[in-house]
């Protein structure tokens, strides 16, 4: 095998791209997914996001596998923060930023970072071991540039498990709550294995919702119009605008996506008389669903809950899909029925006295969280613990 760096999708081209990854439905391992990226300017000049795309061939330049990274300049729309870390260096007079990491732009899904046809499920435990000899190639790379730290990102259980005993990598586990289908056939099937007083609390806020006057329509991707998608965009950047802050990704992002990957996106979309309140946009495959952006442009009580979660639990009762990740954080998920779940990360820190420090910080952290996830447990909605 061989590893080349490519810092641009078309320089490997659509073609070999796809080859590469094989059947794999997965949302953001797809050549339209990272096109429409650089294409509508998320990533590139200006943004701390420049890609480079590690492609794995065999001796015949086959394409075999793809590692996608990101050379980045700030720690924002990563998920996993390491701010404190980047303050320490700079307290000290060094430079963190360049760093690499290893993972899906702005999207805090765990999944395989590795896509390949030779392992198109990520479940593949020999295929696996691909993952480490990459690790050494971003190592070298780093070394060669001086760049501080290499870091991947919501990487499986069983993949950040195969750097357990090197001890020139760093482990940092977080928790995030996701939805299992556990053979529920519909939303009143779902409900009935909640407790009495559960049940009737999320009954009640959906019944509210409802008595406040919306309506709420589930539409895919390749059904929507300009006008729905310029509705969303202006929902997405209002969630940041609420914070002072502007959203990462472009209204030519999502038009781009609609077009080249809208049977697998969902779009949420909440109406008041007539006028549209409020959109939520998700991906799927078919497998899971994940819940990605949200913005409302009226208030109104429990929408939220409703359109991000019980809107994604009645379409993947629908769909047959197994799992619904909601995005990063919210205890309030909990009560829905979202269950803790860790995420892991990966992490390479070139100085040794930093590599120390932070592998300390991240063992105090681990036992914090490890603490969080059991208690977490208890505040579950259903009457027996999920099977």
């Amino acid at each position: 095998m061989k590893a080349q760096w490519f810092n641009r999708v078309d320089q490997i081209g659509e073609a070999n791209w796809q080859a590469a990854i094989g059947e794999t439905r997965y949302p953001f391992a797809q050549y339209a997914f990272h096109q429409a990226l650089e294409q509508s300017n998320s990533i590139g000049d200006g943004t701390g996001w420049y890609p480079e795309y590690l492609l794995v061939s065999d001796d015949d330049d086959q394409p075999l596998a793809i590692a996608p990274t990101y050379l980045k300049t700030h720690s924002q729309g990563e998920f996993v923060f390491d701010w404190a870390w980047a303050d320490a260096y700079q307290r000290y007079g060094m430079e963190y930023y360049p760093k690499r990491v290893w993972a899906v732009p702005f999207s805090p899904v765990t999944g395989g970072r590795l896509f390949s046809h030779l392992d198109p499920n990520g479940e593949d435990a020999e295929f696996a071991n691909l993952y480490p000899a990459l690790a050494k190639v971003m190592t070298d790379a780093n070394q060669e540039r001086h760049f501080s730290s290499w870091h991947l990102l919501f990487a499986k259980p069983e993949h950040a498990d195969l750097f357990r005993h090197d001890n020139t990598l760093l482990q940092r586990i977080s928790c995030q709550f996701h939805w299992f289908n556990r053979d529920y056939r519909d939303m009143d099937d779902y409900f009935s294995h909640f407790s009495s007083r559960k049940r009737k609390a999320a009954r009640k806020e959906r019944n509210k919702v409802v008595q406040q006057g919306v309506t709420l329509t589930r539409t895919l991707g390749n059904e929507l119009t300009s006008a729905e998608i310029d509705f969303f965009y202006l929902c997405y950047q209002s969630t940041y605008a609420k914070r002072g802050q502007q959203g990462y990704l472009t209204r030519e992002f999502f038009g781009l996506l609609a077009d080249t990957m809208g049977e697998q996106i969902l779009l949420v979309q909440a109406y008041r008389e007539g006028e549209a309140i409020a959109a939520s946009w998700c991906f799927f495959d078919n497998h899971s669903l994940y819940g990605r952006y949200w913005g409302c442009m009226e208030e109104v009580d429990c929408l939220h809950f409703e359109a991000c979660y019980y809107q994604g639990i009645e379409f993947c009762l629908e769909k047959g899909l197994q799992h619904f990740d909601p995005g990063t954080q919210g205890e309030h998920k909990i009560a829905r029925g979202f269950e803790p779940v860790f995420s892991h990360s990966v992490h390479y820190i070139a100085h040794q006295g930093f590599r120390d420090a932070i592998g300390n910080f991240c063992e105090e952290e681990a036992q914090a969280v490890r603490e969080y996830h059991q208690d977490t447990h208890a505040l579950l909605p259903f009457k027996q613990a999920p099977r």
